[in-house]
């Protein structure tokens, strides 16, 4: 597995370093039961570069607290879930607001650790093709955020 970290210029959050990413998504894949090399982006960024990238790219003009492109998308903007491969995977890139992770973190009234987890676990499905446009995407896609969390103590 492959990470690249991006922190925008402010060295506050460095604590979550890429060992502390890459056992979220050590635990995701096994859990998964994917298998292969995968490679991502983490960046964790301001909440006026995540406003602007939500108006360019989701023409939501607001803040929001991640936002994933994944690489694997098709022309209509579909991920195809893939269980296994022997070549390197570039999943893509997750987006990761400062402010609206510690804002999300108070007022659900836990930790900025269970808070940053749990966007790097949603961030990465996404990435891996899965989606909560319908309440059946959504409720398997929040069924193994859920088991996640749980694994990770979180």
């Amino acid at each position: 597995m492959e990470i690249e970290m991006s922190f925008q210029n402010d060295t506050s959050l460095e604590k979550y370093d890429k060992a502390y990413f890459y056992h979220i998504a050590e635990v995701l894949f096994k859990h998964l039961n994917l298998d292969g090399y995968f490679i991502f982006e983490i960046n964790i960024v301001n909440i006026d570069e995540i406003h602007r990238i939500n108006k360019e790219y989701r023409h939501i003009d607001r803040p929001t607290d991640v936002i994933s492109f994944a690489f694997e998308d098709d022309y209509e903007g579909e991920t195809k879930i893939i269980k296994s491969s022997s070549l390197p995977r570039d999943l893509g890139e997750i987006f990761i607001c400062k402010e609206v992770m510690e804002k999300q973190a108070e007022d659900y009234g836990h930790s900025q650790d269970r808070e940053i987890s749990f966007l790097t676990c949603h961030g990465l499905l996404h990435l891996l093709g899965y989606d909560h446009m319908s309440e059946d995407e959504e409720k398997e896609m929040f069924k193994i955020q859920d088991e996640i969390m749980e694994i990770l103590g979180l």
